[in-house]
């Protein structure tokens, strides 16, 4: 596609297009004659992307090439920039762009080496060696990132709080995914179109993880609350065994 479509299909007007190839944010495009630029499907996502980043994320394009670059997240980002990101990152060109090196991870936090080889062993993060020494995906930078936060406010080996703890997150986030795909397979599959179905998961994933968290965080609440007042045993049931709620008549 030429730029004048490359425009209509993002919305996005060509200085501004012209700025994301400056800062190196977006692909080459082929050019079949001199003068001429031929735009692909990557680069509507790679724009995408970054208007998203820009704009839900209120990341700057400083901060983006610089993630993409190797570095390490210098501020929190949400589940959806990581989402952003790994887009972006799919869109572009090159083996090692869109890793963060896991020493870059270490001149921000010296435990995170620690951490990212106890996620790496019970399975949360995968840790990848290259010519530069070993790197993480952006999401699982952001995963290492967040744990060493949690590490500051005192959730760390001291006070039983080892990086292993978090193993049982893997089971609970598969049965959650799994019970969502297949509700979401069940209602839409044969009934609307690929587009209408990625339109919709694209807003409710960052959506739902918001729902979500605030259930957990209300329940987490009432059991420390009920634990306090009575004393009595946080009975664990396991997922999909809590009946459900009647509807009020």
């Amino acid at each position: 596609m030429k730029m004048r479509e490359l425009e209509a299909r993002t919305g996005v007007n060509r200085e501004t297009i012209r700025v994301y190839f400056r800062e190196d944010l977006l692909p080459e495009p082929s050019r079949p004659a001199r003068n001429v630029a031929d735009y692909s499907e990557d680069h509507v996502r790679a724009i995408m992307a970054i208007r998203r980043l820009q704009h839900d994320s209120r990341m700057t394009l400083p901060q983006i090439k610089s993630v993409l670059n190797g570095q390490s997240p210098e501020r929190t980002m949400g589940a959806s920039a990581f989402n952003h990101l790994e887009e972006l990152v799919a869109s572009r060109v090159g083996v090692q762009q869109g890793l963060v090196m896991l020493d870059a991870l270490v001149r921000q936090n010296p435990k995170a080496e620690i951490d990212a080889r106890a996620l790496a062993k019970i399975g949360v993060i995968e840790l990848i060696d290259t010519d530069e020494g070993l790197a993480l995906t952006v999401t699982d930078a952001g995963l290492v990132d967040i744990w060493g936060r949690m590490r500051r406010v005192g959730f760390d080996e001291e006070h039983g709080f080892p990086p292993e703890i978090l193993d049982y997150y893997i089971e609970a986030a598969e049965f959650v995914a799994a019970n969502e795909a297949r509700l979401f397979l069940e209602r839409v599959e044969g009934v609307i179109g690929e587009d209408e179905a990625a339109s919709m998961l694209e807003f409710a994933l960052p959506t739902m993880l918001t729902f979500f968290g605030i259930l957990r965080q209300r329940a987490f609440l009432n059991f420390i609350g009920d634990r306090t007042r009575t004393g009595a045993d946080i009975s664990v049931k396991r997922p999909g065994s809590r009946p459900r709620r009647r509807r009020a008549s």
